[in-house]
């Protein structure tokens, strides 16, 4: 016989109050689950996870919700948003549940790591404060100042992951090559606070993002950009909630522009078949769709393959909600199925527009032993390779 649970009315009104704003709207129709990448996989997390029952077990503050398959499976990836008929935050609901556990002591043992490293070092890679700016060596980039237009904030991914950097490096030139007035404050920056804020850990999050605010205001930041969609995501949408009110930009949007205005043009010839990954927090959660695909299209000699799953029901690389630390099996990972699509689809490379993306597709084609039909690209980098004279 199941156990006996009782309903806790206090346990729902502290989720609620830690941010659940709209958990009770939720009318478990069960959308949220039957469009969950989760249902994809197969797997011990793909069963234990279900964001309908997650949901109801909030609503009735009952436990359950905070077994750590559950609880902090979510990636966040926002296709339940897209498609809730009564538009429940099920995001909010998901950072809050996780927060009522983190406030009261517990966080999974392998995110613990993440959390110590960003305490002490202001970035979740363990990497030392006085290297985040080593990735800027031999470029000569400009320190900002007030009469800079831009502040490049590259994600901390970018500064100290090796395969990352190139994408930090690839903006770069492709900013210089357009004559964009930008500069940097890497190495006084910390992380953005976006995946941990997913995480749950509110009092860390307010210390990054605090820590980022003053710098920025202390140096008269008006506008950013951003490497990683992840950042884009905490300026605008986090960070004014504590006073950082910024005009933040993925590098896409701005380039993108640019390229309309005829101040970037891309001289060589790529020509290759293309297809384009949306990320999730670069399509879902800030809609920025068009310019990726006119950045590749304006290359010549490069075909534009669109993939089954695109735009707002792009499929998630598995990286979000702090999920880009998890240990996931060979034959679970959401960016194995994304593999799939872009072989099937006959091309030649897979092109994305976030570090977080690259790691899981890169894990991804590597596991499947793909490597030799597939290659996977930043869009800067494809950029970037396509301006280089041919010889």
């Amino acid at each position: 016989m199941d156990e006996v649970k009782e309903v806790s009315l206090e346990m729902r009104d502290y989720i609620v109050s830690s941010g659940a704003d709209t958990l009770s709207l939720c009318m478990q129709c069960g959308l949220c689950t039957n469009l969950c990448p989760y249902r994809l996989v197969t797997g011990e997390v793909s069963e234990a996870f279900n964001i309908r029952k997650m949901q109801r077990l909030g609503q009735l503050g009952l436990e359950g919700f905070e077994e750590e398959n559950i609880l902090f499976a979510c990636v966040t990836c926002g296709m339940c948003l897209v498609n809730c008929p009564r538009e429940v935050e099920i995001i909010n609901n998901v950072r809050s549940m996780r927060n009522t556990t983190v406030a009261a002591g517990f966080l999974p043992g392998g995110l613990r790591p993440i959390a110590g490293s960003l305490h002490a070092n202001g970035n979740p890679w363990a990497g030392e404060q006085e290297k985040r700016a080593k990735w800027q060596d031999g470029l000569d980039i400009p320190a900002f100042s007030e009469e800079t237009e831009y502040l490049l904030y590259v994600c901390c991914t970018s500064c100290y992951d090796t395969r990352s950097q190139k994408i930090a490096k690839s903006v770069v030139k492709l900013l210089k090559q357009a004559g964009v007035s930008f500069g940097v404050l890497t190495s006084d920056e910390v992380c953005c606070g976006e995946s941990i804020r997913k995480l749950g850990d509110e009092e860390l999050f307010t210390k990054l993002a605090q820590s980022n605010i003053q710098l920025f205001n202390s140096k008269g930041v008006k506008k950013i950009i951003t490497t990683s969609p992840h950042c884009l995501f905490s300026f605008k949408k986090d960070y004014p909630e504590l006073g950082g009110n910024f005009e933040a930009v993925h590098y896409t949007e701005l380039l993108g522009d640019l390229l309309k205005e005829g101040k970037l043009s891309i001289p060589g010839e790529l020509a290759k078949k293309v297809a384009f990954h949306d990320p999730c927090y670069l399509g879902r959660h800030n809609e920025v769709y068009d310019a990726p695909r006119e950045l590749l299209q304006a290359v010549p000699g490069a075909e534009l393959l669109e993939l089954g799953r695109t735009k707002n029901k792009s499929l998630c690389c598995g990286g979000g909600g702090g999920r880009v630390w998890a240990e996931v099996p060979f034959g679970e990972r959401f960016g194995e199925l994304r593999i799939t699509d872009a072989v099937d689809k006959k091309a030649d490379i897979l092109v994305t527009a976030c570090p977080y993306c690259i790691t899981m597709l890169d894990d991804a084609c590597s596991g499947l032993e793909k490597g030799d039909v597939l290659e996977v690209m930043e869009l800067s980098e494809f950029l970037c390779a396509a301006s280089q004279p041919k010889v």
